[in-house]
């Protein structure tokens, strides 16, 4: 018995030793592993919950997508300062593509919830459209179908065009169609007669008159820090005569594939470059709002 006591206590300090060694790696893994996590979140891949169904039938409430934001490169900006209200600096890191017509995005509203008037970026409130047009593109709406100058190509959701384009002869809308869109400044644009709208790219100049003063003076007043004002006939950035702009940066003007409910680009204007996330790639869950079943048939479904 005495010379078994004393090796009772070296084996429980190498039991414990073997034991805070093992959950020590175990916790560096976890880190880890959050960490990887929390990287491949910044720069590759998010999720987000679609809450309505603007995007019908392409995504419905109740999905989970997967947004990639390889394609455009992940955005960098103070958040902190964001979630305060705050005007913040975006830096978009190098991606590997660019955005297509018809590519379904997601991204922060760029307009406050009070007014239109000007962008300002709401880090919390995001938004999933699809793209009708790319920088440099003139948009148009002709009987409630979209169209671009030059492409000849699938635009949006063609049943749910169909669908706008047969309300126009109708005396009374639907509960929740909305008809006047953008700019509302008397020219006469609606969800069936809009545009022609070019939708401004980096390095593109602009004549500022009386018609493409409301165009534009939301993108001009946000990239300039200062307000664009028409008075007596005259465009006044800050204190500064304009007659012509050259923009600073790429717009697109997206749309919900359920046209006829969608708050999108015919009612808000352009979308900044630097307010997009990402390009959403499928559905990796649905699950019914009310009874919480899963939707098998739109597991891993890819979004085009």
């Amino acid at each position: 018995m005495r010379n078994e006591m004393p090796l009772f206590f070296p084996r429980l300090s190498a039991f414990f030793q073997k034991l805070s060694s093992w959950l020590l790696n175990l916790l560096f893994g976890a880190c880890c592993l959050a960490l990887l996590y929390f990287l491949l979140q910044l720069f590759c891949f998010t999720s987000f919950k679609i809450p309505s169904y603007s995007m019908m039938p392409t995504l419905i409430d109740g999905d989970r997508i997967l947004v990639n934001k390889l394609t455009m490169g992940a955005r960098l900006f103070n958040v902190f300062a964001a979630l305060r209200g705050e005007q913040v600096a975006i830096h978009r890191m190098p991606g590997c593509g660019s955005l297509k017509r018809g590519d379904v995005v997601v991204f922060n509203f760029p307009y406050g919830s009070i007014s239109w008037d000007s962008i300002r970026m709401d880090v919390m409130q995001y938004y999933v459209k699809r793209c009708i047009a790319l920088p440099g593109d003139t948009v148009e709406i002709r009987g409630g179908y979209y169209h671009v100058r030059g492409y000849s190509g699938p635009l949006g959701n063609k049943a749910a065009q169909a669908f706008i384009a047969g309300l126009h002869r109708q005396p009374n809308l639907p509960s929740g169609v909305i008809p006047i869109t953008f700019p509302n400044d008397g020219r006469g644009w609606n969800i069936w007669t809009f545009g022609p709208l070019p939708v401004p790219r980096a390095g593109q100049v602009v004549q500022i008159d009386s018609l493409t003063y409301p165009l534009y003076r939301q993108l001009i007043g946000w990239e300039q820090k200062r307000r664009l004002r028409w008075i007596a006939g005259r465009a006044l950035l800050g204190d500064s005569l304009i007659t012509r702009y050259r923009f600073t940066k790429n717009y697109y003007f997206v749309s919900g594939d359920n046209t006829a409910y969608s708050q999108d680009s015919r009612y808000w204007g352009m979308l900044p470059e630097e307010y997009i996330v990402g390009k959403v790639t499928c559905v990796w869950y649905s699950e019914e709002r009310d009874t919480h079943q899963v939707r098998w048939d739109r597991l891993m479904k890819k979004v085009r």
